[in-house]
């Protein structure tokens, strides 16, 4: 009986090598991640600063919204 474990262990183990299905999946979190870290990086470093351009902006369309058109 021991002998049946253990060959089924050692097939198991030497499919389980063989198997290229789960690279794939293991690539594509593996980006998933580094993507996440540079968004978060890049929102902490640059937050406060992205923060002043929206406002920028969303003070010179407001500006644009109240002049009109000119005629």
């Amino acid at each position: 009986m021991l002998m049946m474990v253990n060959a089924y262990a050692r097939d198991l183990i030497v499919r389980f090598q063989h198997d290229e299905e789960g690279l794939a999946l293991t690539e594509y979190l593996l980006l998933l991640g580094l993507l996440t870290g540079a968004v978060i990086t890049a929102v902490t470093l640059f937050g406060t600063n992205l923060t002043a351009v929206w406002n920028g902006w969303a003070v010179w369309i407001g500006t644009l919204s109240t002049t009109g058109p000119s005629s």
